[in-house]
């Protein structure tokens, strides 16, 4: 008991030391620091004293002229005491700790709430509260905490802390993302239908962008048939005027129904099973049929029936069908957000069965400057795809130089996704055609290579 009332003296000496230094009476504390001045009394003269908040001791800082986190280090003892947690005043505390960047304080607090298996609810709390924020890295640590230290990985903290994970570095880098999934993937099943659909369909989407066709087909499956039986289960509860059970998703449950049909259909397409496509691509063509749409929900019945149009435009030129060119190049004038997608397909096709695109290369060509811009994991990973699709054409229709400069680019953008599939297709690229290389591309393509090995 002797040392916590010396570390409590100890915080609160600090500030009565710079109180003095100051020359601040207690009206004018609480004039700086905007704190009542009875509480000030209390805090600092109390016995024993009022316990201190981090908002508290972050305002007088802020007084004091000191940066965030001073005396964080002593503020454990306004919490932590021998045998008692006081957790409206921890859990604020290791937040701000998170978003501050004091891991040390981190640390130290977790050690000593380790102790206890209970204590392991607090960090869930702590974690939670930092994800609904925005700032889910700043959780990661939290998370980790728990699936660290929770022995029931049925636990409903345990699992959610799991998806979380996985959700704080969805997007962050190929390699990244594959960790997540193989980490995330075994506890899936075992979260509630609302986390559950939305685990799916990230699932679904990181795959896709790792290029997995056939987990992008089983998650699509699943998101399907899961949306399927939630929606049939509200349409009974309707029927029988029972109080609705929806899922609290983070979209309309139509986005998912469709979302697995959409899905499944690009699977499918990328693993050349066209006709099986078009069928699961004729499954989100029309889902006006689904009940339980509001004015959101009709939006995402539209938005799936102009991706069907574009997928289905899509699999005709995957099929060599290029008669339907100028008409699906109208239909991505028309809609701008489906370009870079749309080149994809098209310079792809152009390589397999050997058509010009020069005309839509400049069609598109203000479109095209603006790829290097996009900031969204999918985009980025589809910018990539175009780039080598690109550098194909360029090397087969003989433009040499073009082709070598462009391969470079492409080598940057696959090293800064961590896409080591597609940084050993363009190395294989550039050796094939080294003959043609100037020193300038030889030696900047020396030095991509250099700083790739050095990162291994």
């Amino acid at each position: 008991m002797r040392l916590q009332e010396t570390l409590k003296r100890s915080l609160r000496s600090e500030i009565e030391k710079n109180l003095k230094e100051n020359g601040y009476t207690l009206s004018k504390f609480s004039e700086l620091t905007g704190i009542n001045p009875g509480s000030l009394s209390e805090i600092l003269n109390g016995n024993p004293p009022r316990a201190l908040t981090i908002c508290h001791l972050d305002k007088m800082a802020e007084a004091f002229g000191y940066p965030p986190g001073w005396l964080y280090e002593l503020y454990p003892e306004e919490c932590l005491g021998e045998g008692k947690i006081s957790r409206p005043r921890l859990i604020p505390y290791l937040v701000r700790c998170a978003e501050i960047g004091r891991q040390d304080c981190i640390d130290a607090a977790v050690s000593r709430l380790l102790d206890n298996p209970k204590n392991i609810s607090i960090l869930f709390t702590v974690a939670e509260q930092l994800f609904e924020s925005g700032k889910r890295r700043e959780s990661v640590p939290f998370y980790e905490f728990v699936i660290d230290n929770e022995k029931d990985s049925y636990s409903n903290q345990f699992v959610i802390s799991q998806y979380r994970l996985f959700r704080a570095v969805e997007g962050t880098n190929s390699e990244e993302d594959f960790k997540a999934v193989i980490r995330f993937e075994p506890y899936r099943k075992r979260l509630a239908e609302d986390y559950q659909l939305d685990a799916l369909l990230h699932l679904a989407n990181v795959c896709y962008t790792l290029r997995r066709w056939k987990d992008v087909e089983k998650y699509a499956d699943e998101l399907r048939e899961l949306a399927m039986i939630v929606y049939e289960d509200e349409l009974r509860r309707r029927k029988n005027n029972r109080p609705s059970e929806l899922p609290k998703t983070e979209r309309p449950l139509i986005v998912y129904y469709g979302q697995g049909f959409l899905l499944k259909a690009v699977a499918l397409k990328n693993m050349g099973r066209y006709e099986e496509s078009k069928h699961y691509t004729n499954g989100y063509a029309d889902l006006s049929w689904f009940e339980l749409l509001d004015e959101e929900a009709e939006a995402e019945v539209e938005k799936l029936r102009l991706w069907a149009l574009a997928n289905s435009y899509t699999l005709s030129m995957s099929t060599g069908s290029i008669e339907v060119l100028p008409d699906y190049l109208d239909f991505l004038s028309e809609h701008p957000s489906e370009v870079l997608p749309g080149l994809v397909t098209i310079m792809k096709s152009a390589n397999e069965f050997g058509f010009p695109v020069e005309s839509v290369l400049e069609r598109f060509s203000e479109d095209i400057k603006r790829f290097e811009e996009y900031q969204d994991a999918v985009d980025k990973i589809l910018h990539l795809h175009f780039l080598y699709q690109l550098v194909v054409y360029l090397f087969k229709k003989g433009d040499y130089s073009t082709g070598l400069d462009e391969t470079l680019r492409c080598l940057v953008l696959s090293d800064a996704s961590k896409d080591f599939d597609y940084f050993k297709r363009c190395i294989g690229l550039f050796w094939t055609h080294l003959q043609h290389a100037s020193d300038k591309q030889k030696k900047t393509f020396q030095t991509l290579v250099d700083e790739r090995s050095r990162k291994v």
